[in-house]
């Protein structure tokens, strides 16, 4: 009894195999078939080799790269939540569109003034660049715009909230991944 017809692993002709666990059809074909698991192996270890990497660097981050990276994530998730909309000083229609992103991620409460308000998603909005860098965040127009958006509450809330905060590593990554995630669930 002979054994089952099968098809090459490497050239896709079939053959009549003269061993049980044979997958190629000629010895050309057998180290085809080893130069390319070779080579699969090597990109396993290449990539291997890159995730350790980075593993390293990110854990040799310090608190400012951290708190970078976590704003650098709660911007982009600003401007992808904030497209499409006004200005929330001027009324602007916002567009990522454009050199630089087309609009910025103006906080109402600046980054240095209340550090502990930097993530907060009241406090961020989206903001065209003339009312952001060059009207130094047209905070009172921006006040009325966030009224309309979130309510006097919300806006008071966030005036009077004068706490502190200090940012530990699992927390900057916990926000960077959740804005990350924030962000591909709006663009999917």
């Amino acid at each position: 009894m002979g054994l089952k017809e099968k098809t090459c692993k490497s050239c896709r002709q079939k053959f009549a195999p003269s061993r049980p666990m044979q997958s190629a059809c000629s010895p050309a074909c057998a180290i085809a078939i080893a130069e390319r698991k070779r080579e699969k192996q090597a990109q396993q270890r290449a990539a291997e080799k890159r995730r350790e990497t980075r593993q390293q660097i990110e854990s040799m981050k310090g608190i400012p790269e951290l708190i970078h990276d976590a704003q650098t994530a709660c911007n982009a998730y600003v401007r992808v939540r904030d497209d499409g909309k006004p200005c929330i000083s001027c009324g602007t229609l916002l567009s990522r569109e454009g050199v630089g992103g087309g609009f910025d991620a103006g906080h109402f409460r600046s980054r240095g003034a209340a550090p502990h308000l930097r993530f907060h998603e009241h406090n961020v909005a989206g903001q065209c660049k003339r009312c952001n860098r060059h009207m130094a965040g047209n905070v009172s127009a921006m006040r009325t715009g966030l009224i309309w958006r979130y309510g006097l509450e919300a806006v008071e809330s966030l005036e009077n909230d004068n706490s502190t905060h200090k940012w530990t590593r699992d927390e900057l990554k916990a926000i960077k991944a959740e804005y990350i995630r924030k962000r591909k669930e709006i663009e999917a």
